[in-house]
């Protein structure tokens, strides 16, 4: 028995000792900062109380922008995200001769840098699509990018395009698992392909939606890097997201106190959206 607890002290301890030096020791400095007036250059931080909470919801009209579109964002990008991902699942698991080779390039987008990912659907927006718009006459297709619309749709289709491969090898995992009696007893009584979808595979696989929807939520919440590299917020920051707020603000304007206090409710939102949404999806499981 006292080897057991040894050993266990000996390989959970260093886990313990760097998630607290690197997660729980700098969120505490982060909340205690966010009530100071700290630039970040010199030492002195002044305390001032709620006053950069109270800034961010009086006067920083730019945070409370760039956080209704971010919730946008992450509502469309959840959808697509998971569908296409579900979509994939489906086509590769159906025993097709190309079906691995399919699963390597779905999945290869998620192997790529997000500043990369950016920079390349930048050219393609601005350059590949300009073209092809002006060759055929497609309006629609010209100037992607210069306006909040194009910019919203041209961020969804680059996290959708870099994050559906990902979630296709979680749905891979919870369709392989369906038992094959029975969607077999399902035919016999006469079930079509789609009412197979709907009342076998969708509540049997319900888990990986659960992990899907907490994934693309948490990562919507989040983006940074593609956001910096395909619009870096414009333009007029009509594009700018959560995360490049904050950064923005403390690297940019060096309002290091009042950066701290947009993280702490950045924080804060998205434990209490992914937490609520994670409770909600169990409790769907279980009903189904």
């Amino acid at each position: 028995m006292k080897n057991s607890k040894y050993w266990f002290g000996f390989f959970v301890g260093p886990i313990l000792i760097a998630f607290l030096v690197v997660v729980i020791i700098p969120t505490l400095l982060g909340i205690y900062y966010s009530f100071t007036d700290w630039n970040g250059i010199v030492n002195d931080a002044n305390w001032i109380g709620l006053r950069n909470y109270t800034e961010i919801f009086t006067k920083d009209k730019d945070f409370l922008n760039a956080f209704l579109f971010t919730a946008k964002f992450a509502f469309v990008s959840v959808i697509t995200i998971n569908m296409m991902g579900f979509g994939l699942a489906l086509l590769v698991t159906k025993g097709m001769k190309m079906s691995n080779v399919l699963r390597s390039i779905f999945f290869m987008p998620n192997l790529i840098g997000g500043l990369i990912l950016g920079f390349v659907w930048q050219f393609i927006f601005t350059k590949a699509f300009d073209a092809v718009g002006v060759t055929y006459g497609l309006e629609f297709l010209e100037g992607w990018l210069s306006t909040p619309d194009t910019g919203f749709w041209g961020l969804v289709i680059l996290m959708s395009w870099q994050l559906a491969g990902y979630m296709m090898v979680i749905y891979i995992a919870a369709l392989e698992n369906v038992p094959e009696s029975l969607k077999e007893a399902a035919e016999i009584d006469g079930a079509s392909p789609f009412q197979k979808l709907i009342h076998i595979t969708i509540p049997l696989v319900a888990p990986a939606f659960t992990i899907g929807m907490f994934l693309t939520l948490s990562n919507s919440f989040k983006l940074f890097d593609q956001n910096l590299a395909l619009t870096n917020g414009g333009p007029f920051k009509s594009t700018q997201m959560l995360a490049l707020n904050i950064y923005s603000t403390a690297f940019t304007f060096n309002r290091l106190g009042l950066a701290q206090a947009k993280a702490v409710i950045f924080l804060i939102t998205v434990a209490v959206i992914t937490l609520t949404q994670l409770s909600y999806n169990k409790k769907r499981e279980v009903e189904m």
